[in-house]
């Protein structure tokens, strides 16, 4: 599967919790034309280390405990890697990171939008990754 390095450069533009955490990126072109529009969806747990570099577990559906993703609004993407059978690995520009594991048992994680190539982590994760 493809890493998204499209997202390199591209803002969080929304965030949103129920059962799941979605992170909504976007990007535009000269001329302010949309590069990307894209959500990332999270379906399992997650950490989070934010700028002062305090680090959190979290888990869709934690409710008020998912707070800590509200820093990284109009944060830029710097960085992006995934690794193994499907860790995805975000840093931002503040030095903030949004990493999520496979999990054994459920989707983890799913990327889609326009801009992207779209991104689906199943249970037990997903190899082999190139960029």
């Amino acid at each position: 599967m493809k890493i998204p390095t499209e997202l390199v450069g591209a803002r969080v533009s929304r965030t949103s919790f129920d059962q799941q955490v979605r992170v909504g990126f976007t990007a535009y072109r000269y001329g302010a034309r949309t590069r990307l529009d894209a959500e990332l969806v999270i379906e399992t747990g997650f950490t989070l280390r934010d700028a002062s570099g305090s680090r959190y577990a979290l888990e869709p559906g934690g409710g008020r405990e998912l707070a800590p993703v509200l820093g990284l609004f109009d944060g830029m993407v710097t960085g992006v890697d995934v690794e193994g059978h499907g860790e995805l690995r975000l840093v931002f520009d503040d030095g903030s990171r949004l990493t999520v594991g496979p999990d054994p048992c459920y989707e983890s994680w799913h990327l889609t939008g326009e801009g992207v190539t779209p991104v689906l982590v199943g249970p037990g994760g997903e190899t082999p990754w190139h960029r």
